[in-house]
C-alpha cells in the first residue's frame, strides 16, 4: 500500500498527539469521521502505525542521565552477535541498541540517575555482556533536541 497525503497528514498529527480523538483527527485532516476511522485502522493494520505510546519524563522517574555506549564486540560471527543481542536487550536500564557500520559494532543508549548510578549499570550488566572487546562512554550534558516523530 502507498500512502497519500491524507494518510501522510493523519500520520504526522498521530505522531504528536496519539490520543487525539477520532473526530477531532478527522477535522485536522478533512475527512468525516468514518473516513478517518477506516484510513488509521488501514494504516494500523498494514503495520505504518505500530502501536500507541506515553512518553515519559526521565527526570520524573529519576533518570536524567543518558549515557551513548560504543561497544566493540571480539567477531563477528553471528553467534557472537545473537549472544550479545540477547544479553543486552535484557537490561532495563538500555533503551535502545543499534548495529552499527564505522568504528563501533554497537551503539547503545543508557538512562541512569547518575554517574554513580551508570557505574553500578556498567559493572552489573554492561560488562557482563558477552562476546565484548572493547567498551567506550560518553555522557550526554544536554538534549538539545529530541522527538520520536518520524519524517511522513
Amino acid at each position: 500500500m502507498s500512502l497519500d497525503q491524507t494518510d501522510r497528514r493523519i500520520l504526522t498529527v498521530l505522531q504528536k498527539q496519539g490520543r487525539i480523538s477520532n473526530a477531532e483527527l478527522a477535522e485536522r485532516v478533512n475527512l468525516s469521521q468514518s473516513a478517518c476511522h477506516r484510513r488509521v485502522h488501514r494504516l494500523e493494520k498494514d503495520g505504518y502505525i505500530k502501536d500507541y505510546v506515553a512518553l515519559l519524563d526521565p527526570r520524573k522517574l529519576n533518570v536524567p542521565t543518558t549515557v551513548f555506549v560504543e561497544i566493540t564486540l571480539s567477531g563477528q560471527a553471528d553467534e557472537v552477535l545473537d549472544a550479545f543481542e540477547k544479553a543486552v536487550s535484557r537490561i532495563p536500564d538500555v533503551l535502545e541498541c543499534h548495529l552499527m557500520a564505522g568504528t563501533a559494532d554497537y551503539i547503545l543508549k543508557v538512562v541512569a540517575e547518575n554517574t554513580d548510578d551508570f557505574a553500578r549499570i556498567h559493572r552489573q550488566h554492561l560488562a557482563r555482556l558477552p562476546g565484548v572487546a572493547q567498551m567506550q562512554s560518553s555522557f550526554a550534558l544536554r538534549t538539545v533536541f529530541k522527538t520520536t516523530a518520524l519524517p511522513v
